[in-house]
């Protein structure tokens, strides 16, 4: 075949060339885990901590452990893993080191979660899982919000006995996250209760109903 003919020849066949080539890369990016960026890869792990994770394509070696009070957690085939003021980060890297001996090259994400109290004057107070990434605010929501006599301005985290009073009007907490702030598992949130709500104003008229209504009776006798 002459080089006109040869030249011509790949012209033609340009553009199915092309298209063999984007669904060959299209079919090779599916084949490949999604790459996931796990939230709070600096946070070191404490007892009571909950960690999610998510092994791709293992069901089965995937959910959420605890951290005992000893500082360990309970993992499949791993057995128990030593956690105290390890990071996430590192979780992360032991777990799939030890699953490299079932599986090839296993892409593992660990996601701490945080355990919390949410209490005071809000819808559903109990106790919250939370992510780390998430606001105070986020987590007051996930309680149904404050009720009708909750101030978000009155906020304050307990921990161990200490407490430290949030207001959202201050920058420093405004769209800031949970870990950013220094909250931990184990924390508690306690939304106060407004000084004066339209329920207390209720209360007081009718008290005051009810006063005038004895005094009225008595004056009667």
């Amino acid at each position: 075949m002459s080089q006109y003919h040869l030249s011509r020849a790949m012209r033609c066949h340009a553009p199915v060339l092309l298209l063999f080539g984007l669904m060959s890369a299209a079919s090779l990016s599916a084949q490949q885990p999604p790459v996931v960026i796990g939230a709070g890869s600096n946070y070191a792990l404490s007892p009571g901590d909950i960690v999610r994770i998510d092994v791709w394509g293992q069901q089965e070696f995937s959910g959420q452990f605890q951290v005992d009070e000893r500082g360990v957690l309970q993992y499949p085939l791993l057995g128990e893993l030593e956690t105290r003021d390890l990071t996430v980060a590192e979780l992360r890297d032991r777990v799939r080191k030890g699953l490299e001996a079932v599986f090839n090259s296993p892409f593992v994400t660990v996601t701490p979660l945080f355990r919390m109290a949410v209490l005071g004057e809000v819808v559903r107070p109990g106790l919250y899982t939370v992510d780390p990434t998430l606001s105070v605010l986020d987590v007051v929501a996930m309680a149904g919000g404050p009720s009708r006599s909750g101030d978000l301005n009155k906020i304050r985290l307990l921990r161990s006995g200490s407490e430290r009073r949030i207001r959202f009007e201050e920058e420093s907490v405004q769209g800031r996250t949970l870990q950013e702030i220094g909250v931990r598992s184990g924390d508690q949130i306690l939304v106060d209760r407004r000084r004066f709500t339209r329920d207390d104003l209720v209360l007081v008229l009718q008290s005051v109903q009810i006063a005038v209504s004895v005094f009225i009776l008595f004056q009667v006798k």
